[in-house]
Parts: C-alpha cells; sequence; structure tokens
C-alpha cells in the first residue's frame, strides 16, 4: 500500500508548530534579558558586545547596555568597572574617528547618531563624576579619576578642543567637593596636576571660577580647606618659559599656556581666593610655613599679599610670628617697604613667649630679623633689654636661649655694650649713684622700642641670673662679666633645651665628691633660750605692722 504524501504548494505558508514558536520566544527573551540578571561570565559579555560596537555600526545600541553594567551600584563582581573600561576603550576610538562630531553636509540620520552617541557620552561622564567618583569603593574611584583623565587626553586631539567644556574643568570641581582627606585628591595631585604644567594652568583656572561664585558657607569653607591641601602640594616655581614644557594635552591648536606670566597670574588667582574664603588658625599657619617658597614666587605683585599677612598677624600667637616672616621675606627679597615691621615684632615679647612651645622657632626668626649690622642701636637695646627682664620669671630652658642670643648681638652690635659697662666720670654724679642708686630708665610698658629709653639702661637682670638657683643658668650668665673674647654661639645649641633634659643632667652628673649637707635639725627657730629669737623678733614686728 502506497504511503501518503503532503505536498507543499507554492505561496501557500507552512502553518508553525507550537513547540518551536515557545522555543523561538524564549530565545528572543533571553536576548532582551538585564545584563544584572546575567552573572555568569559578565565580562566576557562585555568584551564582546565592544567587539560588537568596534566591529559595526549597527551594534551601538550595545553602548546602552554597558552603560546599565556601570550602573549596577550594589554588584558583587567587577561588571560595572569592565563596562567602564570598555566604554571608555569605545568613546575613545569614536572620539579618534571623529564620530562624536558634526560636520557640515551630514545627512539627518547621521546628526541623529552623533547627538545620540554624544548624549550616551555625557551619561558615561556623569557617571564617572557622580558614582564612581563618590562611591565608597577605592577600585572605583581610581578607576574614574583613570578614566576622566584618559577622555581628557582623547578629547584634546579632536580638532576644535575646548577645555572648558570638557570633563577636567568638572573633574577638579567634583574632587574639591569631595570630603576632607579623600585619597582621590592625592592621586590626582601626585599623578596629574604636579606633574603636567597645562592641568595645573586648568586647575588654577577652576578653583578661581569656583570659588568666585555664590556657594553655602560650609560648601565655601570645603572647597576653600580643598584648595588649600591641593595647591600646598607644589613645591617648584617655574623661573622662565622653558620650565613650562610638560603637556598631558595633545591640542593641535598652540599651547595652552601662553607666557610665563599668565601661567602665574592663574595661580596668583587661585591662592588669592583660597585665601580670601575664610580659613582656619591651622590652615593659615599652613600657608605661612610655605609662604617664602611656594606662595609669594607666584606672585607678580607681592603687595597683594600685605592684607593677608596683616590680618594673620592679628590672629596672634604663633600665627602673628610666622605672618612676620612672610613680611621680612617680601622686605628682604621684594623691597617691600613695611616701617611697622619691628614696633610688631617688639609687641610679641610678652610674658608667655619664653613658656610658649613655640619659642624655639620664634627664636630662630628672631635671630634672622635681627641679622643685619644696620639696625639702630636704641633698637636693638630695646629687644636686649625686654628679654633680660622677661628671663627674671622665665623657666631655665628659656633663659639658657636668652643669654647666647644677648652675647650674640652684643658681637653684632658694639654700641650696645654700654649696657654691661659704663663709667661714670663726673664725681658728683658716681657719689650719687653710691648713695642713692639709679633708677632704671627702661620704660617696660612702652611700645615703640626707639623710646623705650633701653639704650641708658644696663642688663643687670643678666648680673641677677648670675645667682639663679639651677647651676647650667647661673654659670652661663657669668659670660656678661668676663671679657668678651669668645666667639658668637649657635643658638641651635640652645633651642631644644627642656626643664626635664636640664634636670637630668643635674641628675646624672658623676660627682667628684660627696657635697656637705646640715643634717642637723635646729630645735628652736623663732625663740631662744633667754626668750625670742632673730626671726622670733623679727615676726613680732611684722605681726605689729599689720
Amino acid at each position: 500500500m502506497a504511503g501518503k504524501t503532503t505536498v507543499s504548494h507554492a505561496g501557500v505558508k507552512r502553518k508553525r508548530e507550537p513547540s518551536k514558536l515557545e522555543r523561538r520566544e524564549s530565545k528572543s527573551k533571553s536576548r532582551r534579558k538585564s545584563p544584572s540578571d546575567d552573572g555568569d561570565d559578565p565580562q566576557a559579555e562585555i568584551l564582546q558586545l565592544e567587539a560588537q560596537i568596534l566591529e559595526s555600526r549597527k551594534h551601538y545600541n550595545n553602548i546602552a547596555t554597558l552603560l546599565q553594567f556601570t550602573r549596577q551600584v550594589e554588584a558583587e563582581n567587577e561588571a560595572p568597572i569592565l563596562a567602564a573600561v570598555a566604554l571608555c576603550r569605545v568613546f575613545s576610538r569614536l572620539l579618534a574617528t571623529g564620530d562624536l562630531v558634526k560636520s557640515k553636509g551630514m545627512g539627518e540620520a547621521e546628526a541623529v547618531i552623533v547627538s545620540w552617541l554624544k548624549g550616551r557620552y555625557k551619561d558615561f561622564v556623569d557617571l564617572l563624576l557622580n558614582q564612581f567618583l563618590r562611591s565608597k569603593q577605592p577600585p572605583k574611584q581610581s578607576v574614574a579619576l583613570t578614566l576622566l583623565m584618559r577622555l581628557v587626553k582623547e578629547e584634546s586631539k579632536v580638532q576644535n578642543y575646548s577645555v572648558k567644556t570638557g570633563p577636567l574643568p568638572r573633574l577638579v570641581e567634583a574632587l574639591l567637593l569631595l570630603p576632607l582627606d579623600d585619597p582621590n585628591r592625592d592621586e590626582f595631585s601626585e599623578i596629574y596636576f604636579k606633574q603636567f604644567d597645562d592641568v595645573r594652568y586648568y586647575t588654577f583656572q577652576t578653583i578661581k571660577n569656583i570659588l568666585d561664585s555664590e556657594l553655602e558657607l560650609p560648601t565655601r569653607y570645603l572647597v576653600a580647606a580643598n584648595s588649600l591641601s591641593l595647591l600646598s602640594t607644589l613645591e617648584e616655581v617655574p623661573s622662565s618659559s622653558g620650565d613650562i614644557q610638560n603637556f598631558y594635552t595633545q591640542s593641535q591648536a598652540k599651547s595652552p599656556i601662553s607666557s610665563l606670566r599668565a601661567y602665574k597670574e592663574k595661580a596668583q588667582e587661585a591662592w588669592l581666593v583660597t585665601m580670601r574664603a575664610g580659613l582656619s588658625k591651622e590652615q593659615r599657619k599652613t600657608i605661612l610655613t610655605g609662604f617664602a617658597h611656594q606662595i609669594a614666587p607666584w606672585f607678580q605683585q607681592p603687595e597683594m599679599l600685605m592684607d593677608f599677612l596683616t590680618d594673620s598677624y592679628n590672629v596672634g600667637g604663633a600665627t602673628s610670628l610666622l605672618a612676620l616672616s612672610g613680611l621680612y621675606y617680601l622686605i628682604s627679597e621684594k623691597n617691600l617697604d613695611y616701617p611697622s615691621f619691628y614696633l610688631k615684632l617688639y609687641s610679641l615679647l610678652d610674658e608667655g613667649l619664653l613658656h610658649s612651645k613655640h619659642r624655639s622657632r620664634f627664636f630662630r626668626l628672631l635671630d634672622t630679623f635681627m641679622s643685619s649690622t644696620h639696625l639702630p642701636a636704641a633698637l636693638v637695646a630695646s629687644f636686649i633689654k625686654r628679654l633680660s627682664r622677661l628671663a627674671l620669671h622665665g623657666p631655665p630652658a628659656g633663659i639658657v636661649v636668652v643669654i647666647p642670643w644677648v652675647y650674640n648681638m652684643f658681637k653684632r652690635h658694639p654700641a650696645c655694650t654700654f649696657m654691661m659697662h659704663r663709667e661714670i666720670r663726673d664725681p658728683a654724679l658716681e657719689q650719687q649713684l653710691e648713695e642713692e642708686g639709679l633708677s632704671d630708665p627702661f620704660d617696660m610698658d612702652e611700645t615703640d622700642p626707639i623710646l623705650s629709653g633701653a639704650i641708658e639702661s644696663s642688663v643687670w637682670e643678666l648680673e641677677a641670673l648670675q645667682s639663679h638657683y639651677h647651676p647650667n643658668v647661673a654659670t652661663l650668665a657669668k659670660i656678661i662679666s668676663e671679657q668678651f673674647t669668645k666667639r658668637s654661639y649657635n643658638l641651635e645649641d640652645f633651642l631644644d633645651h627642656s626643664y626635664t633634659a636640664l634636670l637630668d643632667v643635674e641628675l646624672n652628673r658623676e660627682l667628684k665628691k660627696d657635697p656637705e649637707v646640715e643634717f642637723e635639725i635646729p630645735k628652736r627657730i623663732f625663740t631662744a633660750e633667754e626668750g625670742l629669737g632673730k626671726f622670733g623678733t623679727l615676726f613680732c614686728m611684722v605681726v605689729e605692722a599689720t
């Protein structure tokens, strides 16, 4: 019996079997599956999506898929980072081929594609800045910084490139808005800011633009603090145009930095807006500490720093001293006129100076300020006299600094040696001094060192210190009574002494013979066998007088 055969006529559609239809629908659903649903091998899938994009334009929709990978905030694998790196390579290729730039004569369909690509590129940059850079995962933060700087370099190769519309200003702004002590700023500084002149130039410009804008006070203080930490990492200032040659961007136009003057002006503006943004006491100290070699060389007009230094002096304490150090640099190196410098320095010699923890730093700077041999003798005498008077109430560790400093001043300014030895040639005056003594003409309350009358006085305070209870202080003070044949002291040998160190030296001293001590306790102090003793009589007189 012949078998039945089924003939398919032309033009007649074959009816699909239900089982095949279900299989096709399941396949299409698997293709549309979200990237977050496939955790088997995300790296292979990401590489495949990237390869397809670079292979053909019809796979540009894969860019949106890769963006979905990067948005997986809670992903436990490395898919977001791998997707971000892949997108960076994709957009770098598109930038190099000019596919992100509209050209003249481009068709409407092509223009739509370019606009769509530019939108995805903006989404990618926003994602790196807002999600990756602010992430609590250090790998994501480091990757974001590296990828953003890679895009900066790739954009600079494009014709008609403008840094104002590129990622660099937005990156610097994001770094300045991160919390204090964020490691991303340190990484940016070490790898880019300190290495490349153009990155520094644009960073200076961005700092000025941000701090010149209207910011709320907490945000302004945060940006100022982060700006200070970033600017303080610069240790060298270019001295000629030949020092400005290391560029990160590769623009086809002329150099982004037109001249050394323009370069320094940007840095000057950045420093000024940072100083005016409202700094704490510790931040002021940071600026003043590096003033001479980190800040002042950037300024074309050093007089612009006068207001900041004057305000810093009014803060008081060690900040005032550091402010005077900055003023001294401007006076000696930049020929700045500041007549009240020594008047302000003299006002810092107060009762707490020798007890201050900044005593060593003060005397180092004071020795520098008083190094000129052209200072008036009356001025130098006032400093000598005032410090000698303060030494009467100072600790031993402070006194052993004052005495060598005074000795060096006498060696440097011989006109002041009258304070140690002044012969009286008038017999009548000499007799009067022997009978009535001498009232000290020095006025401790006078604020002007020229008018204090110290040059007419003497250093009797140092002679009094020859009877000091501490043997080291007493021995050192005797140099004033000896011939001035010894060379000047090295002040550094005395600056780091402390009361504990001086006491340890005495306790550990090897004795050649045992000291003689009084071991018999007296039976009476105020009385004697016949009545009151000497001290008892004096005690009664005191009681009656009161």
